[in-house]
């Protein structure tokens, strides 16, 4: 046990190995409920000390006339090199006072401090004045979340179900063959397509496989009549059609604007599913049977029935816990945030075992509405992570695992590789939002009241075309999620 002694000597060493906290005169506005302006005044005293320990760590190397190296007064290494350490001084001392300032203050900053670095000149004499504007968790009353009523969706698969998803399972080993007739739902058009808008084009895709379903979605426009109007379409046909782009497509002057999309069909081609002997049961996850594979198909409905169910509720929690939310997001912040909310949405769906061609029509539907699903998810992330911090809420290195190992999967890759794509295109974060945001799901799930409901899975109508039609304009929108995983 130690002594009274030794601990005050220790309690010293520590206070003087501590850094002095800065003398500042910190004012802050508040533009909106998520952004802040921030004037902080450092006083001279600061300055000129930051301005001593430069110097004071220069003595030991410092080369002056009539003076052997780290042998000069001080007064002349000052008077030598005050002007070289004048830049190394600022940053420090902007560094030092931006971060205890925002340390010091109520809010939480969920941004980089944003100012005119080069702007802002140390004085000679008095104080340093500087502005900076940054970002923060909105301020509110944490809504309850105890007991709410929701409604569960459930559902048993049979056989029919089973038979309905293998085909779908199947379909992803499936190949393309040249169809000699009409096309039918569900077969591929091999097409040209050109987009114009006032007699002058706007992109040109060549040899463009396309799935026959009700919709067809681009990154910034749809075509809600895509399966009714190319229904029997065969090899050789042109088609003209006048298509709306997206109120919130990335090149701002083309929002709302119609376009002419002209569509040749080059060739029609129908899936051939392959023959489930010994051989591709190997191949595909090494199942000893039929029956092996159709146990691994009722998982996987039944992962994504899970997802569903995950979405269904996450959707009435969020609405009732949103429904008082009505701060004011900034602009800019929705528009970084937008990639971000991208990038969770394309991780859910491939934890959740969906296939790429479903994923990049989910991927389409959130660049056409992007600026509402982001205030919306949002919104929703600064509740939950409140929940997450008040019940003390945390990722652990197996919830990594997991998810990795889900989307390796769905991918048909290792989790290593599926590890270094994430971590390369800096998507880790992401992820750690989606497992907290989870975790806070199930646990309000845990104290809710739910009523059981018939489960209405309908398999998506949409085919999708990674096309942006009218390039991204002055204003570039957020880049493809699967772009930095890739």
């Amino acid at each position: 046990m130690s002594s009274p002694e030794t601990e005050n000597t220790e309690g010293a060493v520590a206070e003087a190995e501590a850094p002095k906290k800065l003398t500042l005169d910190v004012k802050v506005d508040a533009p909106s409920s998520c952004q802040r302006h921030v004037t902080v005044t450092v006083s001279r005293e600061d300055i000129d000390r930051y301005f001593d320990v430069a110097i004071e760590d220069m003595i030991p190397n410092a080369a002056v006339p009539g003076f052997r190296k780290g042998n000069a007064p001080k007064k002349l290494v000052e008077k030598r090199f005050r002007s070289e350490v004048k830049d190394q001084v600022k940053g420090t001392l902007l560094m030092d006072s931006m971060t205890q300032a925002t340390e010091e203050q109520s809010f939480s900053a969920i941004s980089e401090p944003d100012f005119n670095y080069s702007a802002i000149e140390l004085p000679e004499e008095g104080s340093l004045t500087f502005e900076f504007d940054i970002e923060v968790r909105p301020e509110f009353d944490l809504p309850k979340w105890k007991g709410l009523q929701l409604e569960k969706p459930s559902k048993e698969f049979g056989k029919e179900d089973i038979d309905k998803h293998l085909k779908q399972v199947l379909g992803r080993y499936a190949s393309l063959v040249p169809h000699e007739g009409a096309a039918e739902t569900d077969d591929y058009l091999v097409c040209n397509l050109t987009f114009k808008h006032d007699g002058q084009k706007l992109a040109h895709a060549e040899e463009e496989t396309i799935r026959l379903r009700e919709k067809l979605s681009f990154q910034d426009a749809k075509w809600e009549d895509f399966g009714k109007e190319m229904a029997g379409a065969k090899a050789g046909d042109k088609k003209t059609v006048t298509l709306t782009i997206s109120d919130e497509a990335a090149n701002e002057q083309m929002r709302g604007k119609q376009v002419e999309m002209e569509i040749e069909v080059l060739e029609v081609k129908r899936t051939e599913l392959p023959e489930m002997d010994e051989a591709f049961l190997k191949q595909i996850g090494g199942f000893e049977s039929e029956g092996d594979l159709r146990d691994y198909v009722k998982q996987d409905m039944e992962r994504q029935m899970a997802y569903h169910q995950q979405q269904r509720l996450r959707q009435q929690i969020t609405e009732q816990l949103t429904k008082d939310a009505n701060w004011e997001l900034p602009p800019e912040l929705l528009k970084r945030q937008a990639r971000r909310e991208l990038e969770r949405a394309i991780l859910e769906l491939r934890s959740a075992g969906f296939g790429e061609e479903d994923i990049r029509a989910h991927e389409n539907e959130l660049r056409q509405n992007s600026m509402a699903s982001t205030r919306k998810a949002l919104k929703e992330h600064f509740i939950l992570e409140r929940i997450a911090e008040e019940e003390n809420i945390e990722d652990t290195p197996q919830d990594y695992d997991i998810e990795v190992m889900q989307i390796a999967m769905q991918r048909g890759e290792s989790p290593r590789r599926i590890r270094a794509q994430l971590e390369k295109g800096g998507m880790m974060d992401v992820l750690r939002n989606q497992i907290i945001e989870r975790k806070v799901i199930d646990l309000i799930n845990g104290e809710a009241t739910h009523t059981e409901t018939d489960a209405d899975l309908q398999q998506s109508n949409t085919a999708a075309v990674n096309i942006l039609i009218c390039g991204e304009g002055e204003d570039a929108a957020p880049a493809a999620a699967e772009e930095a995983a890739e």
